[in-house]
């Protein structure tokens, strides 16, 4: 490729071993680097990390700890431009801190007179309309905004953002592709054995009682089939001990089955994990994404939003909430989508093929941006 390479920061929740925000880089960086070989042009990715060596060691790029202002801001100046993204950056759920970090980071980048990307974020909640002018104002002055559902597009027009054009897109971890071959393919150790349950968990009530609720549809599931339950946990080690304690309330038929926690961090690793279930339980967004990519029934438990919106762009409503979970039904589903696998995969394969093909659309526009300034 000629001329010098592009130096791109990519902002984010990223070096914090959750398996979904890791997934999301890893997309990014693989989808950059795909984009930058199809127009010509080498795109080299430094990313803001809570832990830049484990980050720079696990995915072979430059990292700089994202809390460190002189390292951030010397990555900026060096840098062609910044990426802001993906996953759910611009909430205030999680803290009051949340949007002020992300935005500045942006800000910090226009005031360098650096491109800014608004790469496949889902926005919201934002509670506080104070928020509404950083917001507006950071993405006003981007070259390019993408959100990863139209409820997000709704939220940021409601902001008044004129006329910014919002791209929608799928979540970055739909084009994740396996490390081998993008075709489901179970181990050969599982072929022709018993169906394999994957369950994404995690901890959301204060009594705990989705994760009473869930093991009772496990154990529902295992009084009717003899399957092979995999834990998936995706942020850990929080997950783990979700696992677990699902895993204690289960009943002895239940847990004399194979019962098993896998511990993966790498986000291609766990695609691998997901790819090898005949259906998947998921509270976890990204554990749904993987399902979706790899053509793997799910049944999804909503606890946010964000689950139930992107279900809706496969046509697909929640089995349960974490407010009302109805144990029989959710055991009911994922008997059904065990019995009706393959009608469910044609059923949804259009949309799902649609939804990879459109996952790389923010890195085709990064790149022509990186190529068209010479």
């Amino acid at each position: 490729m000629g001329g010098p390479a592009k130096q791109i920061v990519i902002s984010g929740y990223y070096g914090f071993r959750n398996s979904g925000d890791e997934a999301v880089l890893q997309s990014i960086l693989l989808a950059l680097q795909d984009e930058g070989h199809q127009q010509g042009i080498s795109i080299e990715p430094v990313v803001l990390s809570g832990d830049p060596e484990w980050t720079a060691r696990t995915y072979g790029v430059k990292a700089v700890h994202r809390m460190k202002a002189g390292a951030l801001l010397s990555a900026i100046r060096q840098s062609d431009g910044l990426i802001s993204g993906g996953g759910s950056l611009l909430q205030d759920a999680t803290g009051k801190m949340t949007i002020p970090y992300y935005i500045g980071v942006i800000k910090l980048a226009q005031w360098l007179r650096k491109p800014t990307f608004i790469y496949s974020q889902g926005i919201g909640p934002v509670n506080s309309k104070g928020f509404y002018p950083l917001i507006r104002s950071a993405f006003k002055h981007s070259a390019y905004v993408s959100v990863r559902d139209q409820e997000s597009a709704e939220l940021l027009k409601s902001m008044h953002l004129g006329q910014t054009k919002i791209e929608v897109v799928p979540d970055p971890v739909m084009g994740l592709p396996l490390r081998e071959t993008g075709v489901r393919q179970k181990p050969a150790a599982n072929a022709g054995s018993k169906p394999v349950i994957g369950v994404s968990v995690r901890y959301w009530n204060e009594n705990r009682s989705e994760l009473a609720a869930l093991a009772d549809s496990l154990n529902g599931i295992a009084a009717d089939r003899d399957v092979e339950i995999r834990f998936l946990p995706f942020h850990l080690p929080s997950d783990v001990k979700a696992s677990e304690d699902v895993i204690e309330r289960l009943s002895d038929a239940a847990r004399a089955a194979s019962v098993s926690v896998r511990d993966v961090t790498h986000p291609q690793d766990m695609l691998a994990e997901v790819s090898a279930c005949d259906a998947i339980i998921g509270m976890r967004l990204h554990s749904l994404i993987y399902a979706a990519s790899q053509h793997v029934p799910m049944i999804g438990i909503s606890y946010d939003p964000k689950i139930d919106q992107f279900l809706h762009r496969l046509d697909i409503r929640s089995s349960a909430t974490t407010e009302r979970f109805d144990s029989t039904a959710v055991a009911a589903e994922t008997l059904r989508l065990l019995d009706a696998r393959e009608a469910w995969q044609l059923e949804k394969r259009d949309a799902i093929q649609r939804l990879k093909a459109e996952a790389n659309k923010p890195a085709q526009q990064v790149a022509a941006f990186l190529r068209q300034k010479g």
